[in-house]
């Protein structure tokens, strides 16, 4: 269990410093751990990104809080653990770079290492944008059967259906959506 333990610590505190651009950015990280160590399936991870959208909280949070305490074996330890070891290399870099920049704020250098951290953040989020597509469009690869088709068509439909209804809530655009996939998950 310690060993385990210790592994999780280890790869959510990567993913954490490594994840810039906040929960959507750590659903690579997440990819590769379901490949290198099955602690969850694919639709363990899709349901987990549906689940942590929904919820309030921070989306990356949640996902790592799920992701220990299932690993462990339902142990909230695991839970807080991998919580923990996400969010420490922020407070840690966030301590830094507050007394570092309240020193340098006006340097260019400064200025424009955070100005290069954007397009980084940005792949990030759009790698884990196209891998969550996929993975819903195509779960046992590239098939076109009738799922395909109908998970296209409600895309398509409530994309247009959030672009079009000025007024529509967003949340309630969240339920609709969740209850839509509830249903034809059943």
């Amino acid at each position: 269990m310690a060993s385990l333990l210790w592994t999780l610590f280890i790869e959510f505190f990567k993913t954490g410093l490594f994840s810039v651009g906040g929960g959507l950015a750590t659903i690579p990280f997440l990819y590769e751990m379901m490949n290198r160590y099955h602690w969850f399936t694919e639709q363990d991870l899709l349901n987990m990104i549906a689940v942590s959208e929904s919820t309030p909280g921070p989306v990356g949070i949640n996902m790592a809080t799920f992701v220990g305490y299932q690993a462990t074996g339902n142990n909230i330890i695991g839970g807080v653990l991998t919580t923990a070891a996400l969010v420490m290399p922020s407070v840690i870099i966030i301590c830094i770079v507050a007394k570092v920049l309240s020193a340098s704020k006006d340097n260019p250098t400064v200025q424009n290492a955070f100005y290069g951290l954007r397009p980084a953040s940005c792949a990030l989020i759009a790698s884990a944008a196209l891998g969550v597509f996929a993975s819903v469009l195509f779960p046992g690869g590239f098939t076109f059967g009738s799922s395909f088709w109908i998970q296209l068509g409600l895309i398509l439909f409530f994309g247009v259906l959030a672009f079009s209804i000025k007024k529509l809530h967003p949340i309630l655009l969240i339920v609709i959506c969740a209850v839509v996939g509830i249903v034809f998950q059943l």
